[in-house]
């Protein structure tokens, strides 16, 4: 009887870490994606943005952590590598602008607009204008209001502790 139960006892003590850390827990690429940015699933129009309690995220990011050479503290400048330049730059945003979602793992954060520069709509929110007029080469800006921030109103989401940690966890802040 005493060598069933240590026989028990030795299995279980061996089997125990592989039942525990292949069931059950997150899976890390979704806990690890850190900063991004996301188009809504369904294309919801910015008009219909705040009028909404929960908004489904895209499968793949626009913007991922990986797209960023350098995101500014102070001015919220993001250098992307030439590839996630273009992609950003050839969406096809309409003048009321299209819908995105500044998430932290997959969680949203806040929401913004990417925003044409030649719009004649004005936006109180957070907005990326694309095309950029950004002299800096592959840099957007994530910018207050549109056109200019004297439209923006309420609390300025971009300087958010989670957000910057993922970025310094990164090692894309400056």
């Amino acid at each position: 009887m005493k060598r069933i139960l240590l026989a028990a006892l030795v299995a279980v003590c061996l089997l125990a870490p592989l039942v525990f850390c292949s069931c059950g827990l997150p899976q890390e690429s979704a806990a690890s994606e850190g900063f991004a940015i996301y188009l809504t699933r369904d294309d919801i129009p910015v008009s219909q943005m705040e009028k909404l309690s929960h908004v489904v995220i895209a499968d793949e990011p626009v913007i991922s952590i990986d797209d960023i050479i350098s995101y500014g503290r102070q001015n919220h400048e993001i250098k992307l590598t030439p590839d996630a330049y273009e992609r950003v730059m050839s969406l096809q945003v309409p003048t009321s602008g299209k819908s995105f979602v500044v998430c932290v793992n997959k969680s949203p954060v806040y929401w913004g607009a990417f925003w044409p520069p030649v719009s004649s709509q004005s936006f109180d929110g957070v907005t990326i204008w694309v095309p950029s007029f950004n002299i800096q080469k592959n840099t957007v800006k994530l910018e207050l209001g549109y056109p200019s921030s004297g439209f923006f109103t309420g609390e300025d989401p971009r300087a958010n502790p989670d957000i910057m940690q993922s970025l310094e966890q990164a090692g894309k802040l400056e």
